[in-house]
């Protein structure tokens, strides 16, 4: 059987699309790429990061921890004081969503001014 070129370049757009569908499923939403830029320069405890995320609310955020912590983006280590202090941190596989979200943060200051300088005119 022979395979046609066509049908090599279908069948890796469709593991293409998979592969971005899946990403897009773990980080959807408004919060979790923001929460991994933060934690993307070091550890913070709770109240640290909801600090750091202008407008999300605590309920939210712990949500938001707790399914990046279950696909292993996150750690979160309870700390032995009075209160009880939870600090979070990337792991070595959050860590590889780095050079992404440097990517989109510098596609989005490009972007936030080309429609600054648009409005300009």
């Amino acid at each position: 059987m022979k395979i046609e070129k066509e049908d090599l370049d279908q069948t890796a757009c469709t593991v293409h699309h998979l592969a971005i569908r899946d990403t897009m499923e773990l980080l959807s939403g408004k919060w979790k790429l923001r929460i991994v830029g933060s934690l993307s320069f070091g550890k913070k405890r709770f109240m640290g990061l909801k600090a750091n995320i202008d407008g999300i609310a605590a309920k939210m955020l712990s949500k938001e921890l707790q399914e990046l912590e279950l696909n292993g983006l996150i750690t979160r280590t309870v700390l032995n004081t009075k209160p009880t202090t939870v600090e979070y941190e990337l792991t070595a596989y959050g860590h590889s969503l780095k050079p992404v979200i440097d990517v989109i943060a510098d596609w989005g200051t490009q972007h936030r001014k080309k429609i600054i300088d648009e409005m300009k005119l």
